[in-house]
């Protein structure tokens, strides 16, 4: 598609090193009269919002949007992958890709509001992030115009672009020396770059982390929490009912304080290479874990295994940025009707890294301790086992009784 003419351009503006340059880019690039309009999401992260406005319209933008994305995020992208079980390579709690279908759609809402003709994002052309920001602004305008500077300008690398920032005399938030690359919301942290760049070196987490504290530097005493879940859903802590901005908040507190959710992974990105993060998902870790112990209880066999199968594609098409595919929703679908019963309550010992279970119960448990016992029971006849594995094992038998016959016929 042939690039159409830039007047009145709606940035993705996060306020970091990208974005801060990026405004003056489009200025240079495409002439002082471009209307630049910034649109910061707040999904959970820690800003001083009336400072980022004053930043943007500082470096070129006529104004910013800022926009509380928070509730819409845990409740209509968060918590469903939850309740899939979705986790990418089995690790993986997504955090980043559950914003940014989310940050997309509110993108182009308020594009058609303000008569924008192109929508800008810092996202690298070597990151996820820019397959899920354009899947997610063509679900709702296949026909916007898109520019990624990253894919065109000519900085090359995050030196180049401290180098032109500070030719323009754009503040940054951070140094080349603290030069992480963060992603931050209600749900994780992320850190890459620098020295995690070397999968074969530790990272430095007490000089990383932000949402909490190593297992090493947690307290010596377990910390006890209890979770009630309603249909999936997590919504009260130690019998508080919470809002879910204020669920996820205490159990990152809480999470955090314990040195829980802290993981370590060479993941694959979607475009092919392999790439090396520490994420911090401390609350997130404690929900999904109970969700799942709750499920053990609630769900019958089938169910749960054919479950466990799915949750793999789930997280997988999130991950590769299609949360509005015909097939996350149909999967969903399957997933809201297995969660109607998985209600209950789950308790959890927390213990320097460690979340150990201490306890579950449900109106719908499928536990039947009169069956499960090894004491006497009246309802389940031992002997019935017997015919069950001759008839479980009939093919082997059929089958190791015909290999006999071939081998006595020289057929093998």
């Amino acid at each position: 598609m042939a690039e159409k003419e830039v007047k009145k351009v709606l940035m993705a503006y996060s306020g970091g090193l990208d974005t801060s340059v990026i405004i003056p880019w489009i200025k240079e690039t495409y002439g002082d009269d471009v209307e630049v309009i910034g649109m910061t999401a707040n999904v959970g992260q820690e800003e001083d919002y009336e400072y980022l406005k004053k930043k943007a319209v500082n470096c070129g933008a006529s104004k910013l949007y800022v926009e509380d994305l928070r509730e819409e995020f845990i409740t209509d992208y968060i918590y469903p992958a939850m309740r899939a079980g979705a986790k990418y390579e089995g690790k993986y709690l997504l955090g980043t890709a559950y914003a940014r279908p989310l940050i997309a759609k509110r993108m182009i809402e308020i594009a058609h509001e303000e008569g924008c003709d192109t929508i800008v994002h810092g996202c690298t052309g070597k990151g996820n992030d820019q397959v899920r920001f354009e899947l997610g602004l063509r679900e709702f305008d296949p026909t916007i115009q898109i520019i990624a500077p990253w894919r065109i300008w000519d900085i090359q690398s995050r030196e180049d672009a401290f180098d032109y920032a500070e030719a323009h005399n754009v503040p940054l938030p951070i140094t080349r020396e603290t030069n992480y690359s963060k992603d931050e919301n209600l749900w994780h942290l992320s850190h890459e770059g620098l020295d995690l760049e070397d999968p074969s070196q530790q990272p430095k987490l007490d000089d990383i982390l932000e949402l909490g504290v190593s297992p090493q530097q947690a307290p010596d005493e377990s910390t006890y929490v209890t979770i009630d879940f309603e249909a999936g859903n997590p919504v009260a802590v130690d019998g508080e009912k919470l809002d879910p901005i204020a669920l996820v908040e205490k159990l990152n507190e809480l999470g955090g304080a314990n040195g829980i959710g802290i993981l370590d992974i060479v993941e694959n990105r979607l475009v092919g290479m392999k790439s090396r993060g520490v994420y911090e998902t401390p609350g997130g870790h404690i929900i999904y874990h109970a969700h799942e112990k709750l499920e053990e209880l609630c769900l019958d066999r089938d169910t749960l295994q054919f479950k466990q199968v799915l949750a793999h594609k789930y997280a997988e098409l999130v991950y590769n940025g299609l949360w509005n595919s015909p097939l996350r929703k149909a999967l969903q679908q399957f997933v809201d009707e297995t969660q109607k019963h998985v209600t209950g309550q789950v308790k959890l010992e927390l213990y320097k890294g460690n979340v150990i279970d201490a306890g579950t119960t449900s109106p719908y448990s499928l536990y039947n301790e009169e069956l499960a016992t090894f004491d006497e029971d009246d309802i389940y006849n031992q002997n019935d086992a017997e015919g069950f594995i001759k008839l479980f094992g009939l093919p082997q038998t059929a089958r190791v009784l015909a290999e006999k016959e071939w081998k006595k016929d020289g057929k093998i």
